[in-house]
Formats: structure tokens, C-alpha cells, sequence
């Protein structure tokens, strides 16, 4: 899992996290301190796509889910991304949440917010300069959320 994560979180260009991020350290945060983790693979079984579903908040916020996704750079545009969001949406309803909120979807990342559009989220908000993108600089980031019950959401 380490060798699709790893390029991604060095980028510093899709996740908040310290580009310096150790094996060990990525582990916890994408595994242990998780409600669901899901792989995608290959034919050969090569480890393609991953992506991890947590409650965004404590408590009274723990019936919004929070997911990450990683497709490995080879074979974006082939729809695993889009795959791996419906599988993580079918999911967060059977562990009973009732929203998905993606925190800080980076503005330059336009693949995966048309992905996440796609799969029925909505952007709710923008958040001038919060993500420190290792090119770019500070650069916007959207706060994107999708229901994941039928009806009004009290």
C-alpha cells in the first residue's frame, strides 16, 4: 500500500498531509485510525487504487463520513477513482452515516473534483488559500458534501 501512497502524499499536491510523512505514519492515518479501508487491484493483483472511510467529527458529528482516495498514476482516467467513490458511498450507508464531507478538496486537483461532481457532490463552500499546494503556493480549496439518505437531512 505504501508504494501507491507514497508518491501521492511527496507530491504535496492533493493531501494536507507533511510531504515528509513516514511509512509508519501514513499506515495509521490511512488504516488504523479508520472506520473502512478498500483496495482496488489488477489483473496481476498490484495494488491499483485505495481509499478510506472515517467519521469527519466526534460525537455529534460522527454520522458524517470522511473518505480519502489514491489511484495510482498509471491508471487515472480509467474511471477507478469514479469506481472507488461509489464503492466508498455504498459503504458509508451501511456503517449508517448520513452525509460524506470532503474537507478540503484542493481547487487545482480539477480531475478529482469533476470525479467527485460525477458521483453526485455538491460544493458547499470555498476556502481562500487554505491548502499549500508544494508547487503552486497557497491555492483554494472547496468543501464538497453529498447526503447519503433519501429526503431532507434534519
Amino acid at each position: 500500500m505504501w508504494s501507491l501512497l507514497e508518491p501521492v502524499f511527496r507530491a504535496g499536491e492533493t493531501f494536507p498531509h507533511d510531504p515528509a510523512i513516514t511509512e509508519a505514519q501514513a499506515r495509521l492515518l490511512w488504516i488504523e485510525q479508520t472506520r473502512a479501508v478498500m483496495v482496488a487491484a489488477d489483473a496481476t493483483g498490484a495494488v491499483v487504487g485505495t481509499y478510506y472511510l472515517k467519521p469527519n467529527s466526534l460525537a455529534l458529528g460522527a454520522h458524517v463520513a470522511n473518505a480519502g482516495y489514491v489511484v495510482a498514476e498509471h491508471i487515472r482516467r480509467q474511471g477507478i477513482g469514479s469506481r472507488l467513490c461509489q464503492h466508498s458511498l455504498q459503504a458509508a450507508r451501511r456503517l449508517g452515516f448520513r452525509l460524506m464531507q470532503f474537507n478540503l478538496v484542493v481547487g487545482t486537483n480539477t480531475a478529482g473534483i469533476r470525479c467527485w461532481q460525477r458521483n453526485g457532490f455538491q460544493v458547499v463552500g470555498t476556502l481562500p488559500g487554505a491548502f499549500r499546494h508544494k508547487q503552486l503556493g497557497y491555492v483554494d480549496a472547496l468543501v464538497m458534501v453529498q447526503s447519503l439518505v433519501e429526503g431532507p437531512t434534519p
